[in-house]
């Protein structure tokens, strides 16, 4: 069955159910909705029953068997919830889902829910035999370069709107933080009339509930994003982030940046260095330009500043490491 995003799915859900639904992928807001989407779909369409198996360690899966066959003395329709938040049903698991989607139970909605899942569990039997008997969601991260059209879409259904500047304040106080991004679009609703709202409105509103993550902070140096750099690793360290952690993940980009210019310098095929190099999605669009842009003086630079960096961490020179962490940022986003 084909995929849905999960902004697509409420209008899915307004012209018919499916007897299977897929939920996977990072973004746990997005998961949630959409879970909640089709409960409240399956509740006005009458299926009234609800019946709910997480998958823990211990898990006995003749559970799901007996859900797939049971019938309900209060209820002739039924929605089968299967909870999976490991993401690893293990080899009986992966059978008794194979089982169920080449078997769907009649008069009943099931839901099976899934995290964010890795390469070989995507390519699992169990999963694919899902893909093909699903309605699939996949709650996708919503990227820095996503979020303002997120925050236009929901702005929108609540009769509101947003631009320039004041769409851009609101943004970087948000980012990294898709719940709260909600909660604070919900709260103009409260406080604004329909229409558009103005910079002034949104500095009164909102909060600074940005966050970040030291795995997001390669994305913004490899674009050259100076000022949401400095943001970030403003952020990272007030939310109580360990220096040692964000100084790991710039060496490493830094020397993957570094081997990928040595694989081009050699004729390497680029698809191949990029799963040598572990390069997927977003950070593999960005590599290549931000090493034409860097170039290798500055990497060299940058790699011996993250070697200071590492003796201030450890007591061993002079200086305050974050301060060190922001040079290192500041050079390679310049």
């Amino acid at each position: 069955m084909p995929q849905a995003n999960p902004e697509a799915l409420k209008a899915l859900l307004g012209r018919n159910l499916a007897p299977l639904y897929l939920i996977h992928g990072e973004e746990a807001l997005l998961a949630l909705e959409a879970a909640d989407a089709i409960r409240e779909a399956a509740r006005k369409a009458g299926y009234l029953e609800r019946e709910v198996l997480t998958v823990e360690p211990g898990f006995d899966w003749s559970s799901l068997a007996n859900a797939m066959h049971s019938v309900s003395l209060f209820a002739s329709l039924k929605l089968l919830e299967v909870r999976i938040p490991s993401g690893k049903p293990g080899a009986e698991g992966g059978e008794a889902l194979q089982k169920l989607a080449a078997h769907l139970p009649p008069d009943t909605v099931t839901l099976v829910i899934l995290p964010k899942l890795e390469r070989v569990q995507l390519q699992a039997k169990w999963f694919t035999a899902l893909q093909k008997a699903a309605l699939e969601i996949d709650a996708k991260a919503v990227t820095r370069a996503d979020l303002p059209g997120w925050v236009i879409r929901r702005l929108k259904a609540q009769g509101q709107s947003m631009e320039g500047e004041a769409l851009a304040f609101f943004v970087d106080r948000v980012e990294g933080n898709l719940l709260a991004a909600r909660q604070e679009v919900d709260k103009l609703a409260l406080l604004y009339p329909q229409g558009e709202l103005k910079l002034a409105d949104v500095r009164e509103a909102v909060a600074n509930v940005a966050r970040f993550d030291v795995f997001h902070l390669s994305s913004a140096w490899l674009q050259g994003d100076a000022p949401r750099v400095a943001r970030m690793l403003e952020g990272l360290e007030a939310e109580g982030e360990a220096p040692v952690l964000v100084l790991w993940a710039l060496a490493e980009d830094i020397r993957m940046l570094l081997k990928l210019r040595q694989g081009i310098k050699d004729g390497r095929n680029a698809r191949e260095m990029a799963r040598e190099l572990k390069l997927w999605g977003e950070r593999q669009k960005l590599a290549e330009p931000a090493l034409r842009r860097i170039g290798p003086r500055k990497l060299m630079d940058a790699l011996t500043q993250c070697a200071e960096v590492d003796r201030q961490i450890k007591g061993a020179a002079q200086g305050e490491p974050w301060q060190g962490l922001l040079r290192v940022a500041m050079l390679l986003a310049g």
